[in-house]
């Protein structure tokens, strides 16, 4: 092969190895952001929205706003709890749940909820809730006590939202139910592994 011939067979050479790096490159510049998508452990408002109209059924006409102001504030859930509770109030207030927590890379777990409030509330309420999770780092992180102010008038299939914090982690209980409840507490919810009467 003639020294010219041998110089154009390398410029081809490395001129192929070239368009096949950069095309590579491309293709994985492409796929980073779907597979950063699917490795995430958040949850989107539509997938937040599918699971309360799932639950909640009927009664859930206001869902979607509610859930629409918890994305705007907090961001996106890493952790949703769907579960029922009973709560009633004359002054002072008890509060029980129970439900599942549901995250996308711990799998499901059992959580119950108690807790006191105190203020200008009075009432009863049988109540179907979702609580959106946030900054959640691990499952056992859960099973602590949120503090949290609820000022919500409950009628007949209302929908309400609270906001409870722990540190970093924050749940936001949102409820839909059947009773009469009005009026304005400050209190906690306890998160448990298992059921207990005690709300402190």
């Amino acid at each position: 092969m003639k020294e010219g011939e041998r110089d154009m067979a390398i410029s081809n050479l490395v001129t192929m190895v070239l368009r096949i790096v950069t095309a590579t490159f491309l293709a994985l510049l492409l796929a980073l952001p779907a597979q950063a998508q699917q490795s995430s452990n958040q949850y989107s408002m539509q997938e937040i929205v599918d699971a309360g109209h799932g639950f909640f059924g009927s009664t859930s006409g206001g869902l979607a706003k509610v859930v629409e102001r918890a994305f705007e504030s907090y961001g996106l859930p890493n952790g949703y709890i769907l579960g029922q509770e009973g709560s009633g109030a004359f002054v002072a207030g008890l509060t029980y749940g129970e439900g599942t927590l549901n995250t996308k890379n711990a799998g499901q777990h059992s959580v119950f909820w108690q807790g006191p409030s105190l203020g200008l509330d009075w009432g009863g309420q049988g109540s179907r809730t979702m609580m959106l999770v946030y900054n959640l780092p691990d499952v056992n992180a859960l099973y602590e006590r949120y503090g949290g102010v609820s000022g919500s008038a409950y009628l007949v299939a209302g929908v309400g939202m609270q906001v409870n914090v722990n540190r970093d982690v924050v749940l936001v209980p949102i409820r839909t139910g059947v009773g009469a409840r009005l009026g304005i507490n400050a209190g906690y919810l306890k998160l448990t592994r298992q059921p207990t009467w005690n709300p402190f």
